[in-house]
């Protein structure tokens, strides 16, 4: 967080204190359509500094590569202690902490997205491994949207009895994508939007599998 915000001062004064945090998330499809949003997130629970030390260092490494803007490019770096014992900080400009490195330690997740709703448990939460396309998600949507439209359209001919009301109405926008497969957003007779979900034969380990599997979706919907 940048250092003089005020949840990077309320957790450095609070020290040994608990200072309860509920942080919430948004996803958007990176594909514009309505009703954008595909989900909303939110994880509570309870915010502390990061004290100086190895693992500060290493914390302060994993957010720099994970989001590599401007001075948390250094962040790594340029860590200090206030004082000692207390919270660790970027060194900004005239020596000022320009981010502080805060850990939220959860205590209650909830997800409210396009599979359904549901709590997840905190051991749960910090075991999660991410999905391997979740890097590439938002370009490979955009990507199919703009340049594989026609073929994605073309799935709907594997919605069974739904396929001749849907594959003569309004667009077929990709919605999301992961390794399991490829969730389309089509029109229905009534001219309201529905999600189809195109499941792949087998979970894809990465973009070379992902190729692979859509190929074969595609191949499905023309034969």
């Amino acid at each position: 967080m940048p250092g003089g915000s005020p949840v990077a001062r309320a957790a450095g004064y609070a020290r040994d204190d608990e200072l309860t945090c509920v942080m919430e998330i948004t996803d958007v499809a990176p594909v514009a359509m309505p009703h954008r949003i595909r989900g909303r997130a939110r994880v509570a629970g309870w915010l502390t500094p990061v004290p100086c030390g190895e693992r500060t260092r290493a914390a302060a490494a994993l957010l720099a590569e994970r989001h590599p803007v401007g001075e948390l490019l250094a962040l790594d770096h340029a860590m200090r202690p206030p004082e000692p014992g207390g919270p660790a900080a970027g060194i900004g400009p005239a020596g000022r902490a320009a981010w502080t490195l805060l850990r939220l330690e959860v205590g209650e997740a909830y997800v409210d997205d396009l599979w359904g709703a549901d709590t997840v448990e905190p051991d749960d939460f910090a075991t999660a491994t991410p999905d391997p396309l979740v890097r590439h998600e938002a370009d490979l949507l955009q990507h199919l949207h703009a340049a594989h439209g026609e073929q994605v359209r073309g799935l709907c001919a594997l919605l069974g009895d739904r396929s001749a009301m849907v594959c003569t109405r309004g667009p077929a926008t990709p919605v999301a994508l992961d390794r399991f497969g490829l969730r389309v957003r089509f029109t229905d007779e009534a001219d309201r939007p529905f999600d189809a979900r195109f499941d792949f034969p087998e979970p894809v380990r990465g973009v070379s599998e992902l190729r692979r599997a859509m190929h074969a979706l595609f191949d499905a919907s023309t034969g």
